[in-house]
């Protein structure tokens, strides 16, 4: 079985063009914002082919791809500060986010790794926190 990173490179190769240029642009930006990053391939089915995760104690965000989009989902970007508002997608949820990337569109680099090193604190805020223990039923 071949490793996530493999299929998205795959990936990547099979979208060429604007579209395949943008998900590894964004890809490396997730690297520069945490070298911690893991990438995973997730939901894939006989009908569609997957999509590419990034993760660091949980899902920070998904690369998806369409026709006239590349769209960066973060799994828990309604709780996240935007003050560079790069969030413009998904806006009415009370969970996700997401930010979708036109051909020609610039990202700003600088204020998406600060969004994903947020999205990533949030995901491991309390994660090394002890449990609290029960109290004995005796």
């Amino acid at each position: 079985m071949e490793s996530a990173s493999g299929v998205i490179d795959a990936k990547i190769r099979e979208l060429g063009g604007w579209r395949g240029k943008t998900l590894a642009k964004v890809r490396e930006i997730m690297h520069q914002a945490d070298a911690e990053i893991v990438e995973e391939w997730k939901w894939a089915k006989a009908t569609s082919a997957g999509t590419p995760v990034f993760s660091h104690g949980g899902i920070v965000c998904t690369g998806e791809t369409y026709k006239n989009v590349v769209k960066m989902t973060f799994a828990k970007g309604a709780a996240l500060k935007d003050p560079s508002g790069l969030f413009n997608s998904s806006l009415e949820g009370n969970v996700r986010r997401a930010i979708d990337i036109h051909e020609g569109e610039k990202v700003d680099e600088a204020a998406l790794k600060d969004l994903i090193r947020a999205a990533v604190a949030l995901n491991l805020k309390g994660k090394d926190k002890p449990k609290p223990r029960r109290k004995s039923p005796l």
